[in-house]
């Protein structure tokens, strides 16, 4: 594939995500607090600050891996990662593939780390990738953390996709044990599952973004991308975030989990939290904000995010995300049955 091709793959991705729009149905609905009348805290107590094992986080919420790979990409992530340093979010930029195998691409990544200097930004690779080029990859953007997408039903999607996977887990293994900062292994929006963490955790992985279905849908992306568009069957392929959440609870003392996926409010965030999550990743709604409302707009955006996630904390008597983790809440019958037959034990307040 050439470099121009390339370049165009990343603008039609970014332009068909921008298209999409989430889930009518989400299994965020599926989970419901049960209300508290009085509370014994104040909206000014409430304090947002995310502990992981090697970094604090201001904010329980970062901008997801996106975009990168062609000019049009690198104005996006400029724009973005203003949006990040006058909010206090962390960022991730999507893969960098395309800086690594051409230099000339590098500044649509690195441009990120320019305009935030002071700010947590995630590097990003495929689990394919070369150990020597997820180091450079890291030193690319001096990044705090870096996530390896793990992305199977795109790649078999994709017309020009990776068919070869049987080496994956030993790659991310080698990469864990070489780069010099926590490895954040990233669904795309497919889940994940019991069985994965373990083995995860087994090679050394402490921290996974879960990446449920319910937000931008890579099957359909690259679905549209094919001549006869013959895969749309696939498109509710793989687990929400709500069930990749719930399937993660008895490994969330050994792994930082992060949640994205069909996040779409605040009341998400809290949910997603409640049920384990350290940190909240978004895409799409940032992409919308920063392309359609510039970046003014979208710093609105996020300050009103941040102060209803508090608000909803404040109706919990959640003080901290520590606290919130023991709210009560109910989960409908579909949620149930998937608890069920998986065989989970769900703390649930």
């Amino acid at each position: 594939m050439s470099d121009f091709q390339r370049e165009q793959r990343k603008n039609e991705h970014v332009e068909i995500a921008m298209a999409q729009s989430d889930a009518p149905q989400s299994d965020f609905d599926r989970v419901r607090f049960v209300h508290h009348s009085i509370p014994s805290i104040n909206v000014d107590e409430v304090d947002l600050t995310s502990r992981t094992t090697d970094f604090d986080m201001t904010y329980p919420i970062y901008i997801n891996a996106m975009t990168g790979g062609s000019e049009w990409t690198k104005q996006i992530n400029e724009k973005l990662a203003v949006v990040a340093r006058e909010t206090g979010l962390a960022m991730a930029v999507g893969s960098t593939h395309a800086a690594l195998r051409n230099p000339k691409m590098a500044e649509s990544f690195s441009i990120a780390r320019q305009t935030n200097p002071e700010g947590i930004i995630f590097s990003n690779v495929g689990a394919d990738v070369p150990v020597d080029k997820a180091v450079e990859a890291v030193s690319l953007l001096d990044a705090q953390a870096l996530q390896i997408h793990v992305n199977a039903p795109q790649e078999l999607v994709m017309p020009e996709g990776n068919r070869e996977f049987s080496t994956w887990l030993d790659n991310v293994a080698a990469i864990v044990q070489r780069v010099d900062v926590p490895v954040i292994i990233k669904e795309v929006g497919f889940g994940m599952s019991k069985e994965l963490y373990k083995d995860l955790i087994d090679v050394g992985v402490t921290y996974v973004d879960v990446s449920g279905k319910g937000g931008t849908n890579f099957v359909t992306i690259e679905n549209e991308r094919r001549s006869n568009k013959d895969m749309d069957y696939l498109a509710n392929w793989g687990q929400s975030t709500v069930e990749s959440l719930l399937e993660s609870s008895a490994y969330q003392d050994s792994l930082n989990v992060f949640a994205s996926g069909g996040v779409r409010t605040p009341l998400d965030v809290v949910k997603s939290l409640a049920l384990g999550a350290k940190a909240v990743g978004m895409s799409r709604p940032f992409l919308n904000q920063v392309e359609n409302g510039g970046i003014t707009t979208t710093i609105e955006y996020v300050e009103s995010f941040i102060e209803h996630t508090k608000s909803i904390m404040t109706m919990l008597n959640a003080r901290d995300i520590s606290e919130l983790k023991q709210s009560k809440f109910v989960f409908d019958h579909k949620l149930m049955s998937w608890i069920e037959q998986r065989g989970l034990d769900i703390h649930r307040g």
